[in-house]
């Protein structure tokens, strides 16, 4: 009882933050005809020409730049939060990103200028960055091992709720006119308070802590988190001896990172991350709107169908949560993929066959329903696959000395990925038509390859004890051995 009040206590406090950047997403504001007005009216007069290219009508660069702003700050944001969260502790780093949330939400919705946009979003993104960093470490290093995936998996539960939030709100506020947008964008700043008190309420982690030599603060953080009769020393000592493994070796975890024992590591930093942006999840999680607008459906109807996505993530996110301890890693990123692949490939035969190639065909609302089905579909296989296990993958699999340089790195390229994709994704449209989707579906298919070759299967195994599923794979053994524990971890914990 006192592990579920106070573990599922810091998790909430935790993940409400995700909701933050949901909140007056670009998807949302950019279907709204007063934010439209205001900051790009270029689009508004392709909406109202009387030929237009459906795939093409919301192509510009000072658009896509106010929507990609946020993860170039975020990847800047996330290499730096590596070393700034071995030096302060996770509970520090969550603090600022919670600070930078508020700011950028004031910002956003006091914008008069493009300028001032993409300086609230850059905040924002230095935001994501220090929190993307350090909450799935805090996840990994806190939960129990056979519960970590569940209580890792819930970093994308609570963005699922976020998602569904930031919908609703998108939806209501564009009923007001003229200012419905400083609404939607401004409303970030309560999940962003909540961060902040929430982050307050928490304890460091163990390990953040002992790295830091506060080995008292460490027990009474994974009693707290274990429960006050708990016995704490074995799992103390097991954190104890990672630490001094790391402490044997010391030097710049970057450094170490690149080096032939972590090349597994190092490929999973990077190919996990990148792939999951190469789902054509972008399509979904922040141009719904646009998209089934190019499918057919007004204004209004396009911001419905993305509150219907929303559940639909909500509610794949929970099957993730209740299977990912029960059948492991491998076989939701297998299943995910192959569904994934299925329904992009549908989505390219219908737009191919309806618009066409020029962009200028109606589509019948049929098809348009159809579309949106496929999409809620592709929307839950990517919920219980790849959306919440590459936060899952990456904050489990590191050794401690290596853990906050990895998980920076990680966060990294997803929001280097992301930035290239909201820049490019509005143009690769207008060009590509109902290619983009066969393209996206072919990504599916090589990820879910590398999956079957490379990823091991890492369910129920102790961060401790991780080293040796690396050791025992048929490819990954030849680079991975098993450290031994330093001789000094007695002192560590004494």
């Amino acid at each position: 009882m006192q592990f579920c009040r106070d573990v599922c206590f810091s998790l909430i406090s935790m993940h409400v933050r995700t909701s933050v950047i949901m909140f007056g997403r670009p998807g949302g504001v950019t279907a709204m005809e007063s934010f439209l007005e205001e900051f790009f009216p270029g689009v508004l007069r392709r909406m109202a020409a009387a030929r237009r290219d459906q795939y093409c009508v919301y192509d510009s660069h000072v658009l896509t730049a106010f929507t990609s702003s946020l993860y170039l700050a975020g990847l800047v944001a996330s290499l730096a939060a590596g070393r700034v969260t071995r030096a302060v502790g996770r509970q520090a780093v969550m603090l600022a990103g919670g600070a930078f949330f508020f700011a950028g939400a004031a910002v956003n919705a006091a914008a008069v200028n493009i300028a001032m946009l993409i300086v609230g979003r850059m905040l924002l993104g230095f935001g994501i960055g220090f929190t993307n960093q350090a909450a799935p470490v805090y996840l990994a290093e806190t939960a129990p091992a056979k519960w970590r995936g569940a209580f890792t998996t819930g970093f994308q539960l609570f963005l699922g709720i976020g998602n569904l939030a930031a919908n609703l709100t998108n939806y209501g506020a564009a009923r007001i006119p003229r200012w419905g947008w400083r609404l939607s964008l401004g409303l970030a700043a309560v999940p962003a308070a909540v961060i902040f008190v929430g982050a307050l309420l928490i304890p460091d982690t163990p390990s953040s802590l002992i790295v830091r030599g506060r080995v008292e603060q460490a027990r009474a953080a994974l009693r707290r988190v274990r429960g006050p009769k708990a016995d704490v020393d074995a799992e103390l000592e097991d954190v104890a001896r990672a630490v001094g493994v790391a402490r044997s070796n010391e030097q710049g975890a970057f450094r170490r990172i690149l080096g032939r024992e972590y090349r597994p590591h190092l490929v999973m930093a990077v190919a996990v991350p990148l792939f999951q942006q190469l789902t054509g999840v972008i399509v979904i999680a922040f141009f719904s709107p646009v998209l089934f607008q190019t499918a057919g459906f007004g204004s209004n109807a396009a911001l419905m169908g993305a509150v219907i996505l929303g559940a639909v993530n909500l509610g794949s996110a929970l099957v993730s949560v209740a299977t990912v301890d029960r059948y492991g890693r491998r076989p939701l990123f297998l299943a995910g993929g192959l569904v994934m692949i299925m329904c992009q490939v549908a989505v390219a035969w219908i737009m191919g066959s309806q618009i066409g190639r020029d962009g200028e065909s109606a589509m019948a609302r049929k098809y348009s329903v159809a579309v949106l089905a496929l999409t809620c579909v592709f929307s839950a296989s990517f919920g219980w696959s790849w959306g919440p296990l590459t936060w899952v993958i990456p904050g489990e699999i590191f050794p401690v000395e290596v853990r906050s340089a990895g998980q920076g790195i990680s966060v990294a390229v997803n929001l280097g990925a992301t930035f290239v994709l909201t820049q490019t994704f509005l143009s690769m449209l207008c060009s590509f038509k109902y290619a983009t989707f066969i393209y996206y579906a072919a990504w599916v298919a090589v990820m879910t390859a590398f999956v079957v070759a490379f990823l091991p299967e890492t369910k129920g195994v102790p961060l401790e004890a991780m080293g040796a599923v690396w050791a025992r794979h048929w490819y990954w053994g030849r680079f991975v051995k098993v450290q031994q524990p330093a001789k000094n971890t007695d002192a560590l914990i004494n």
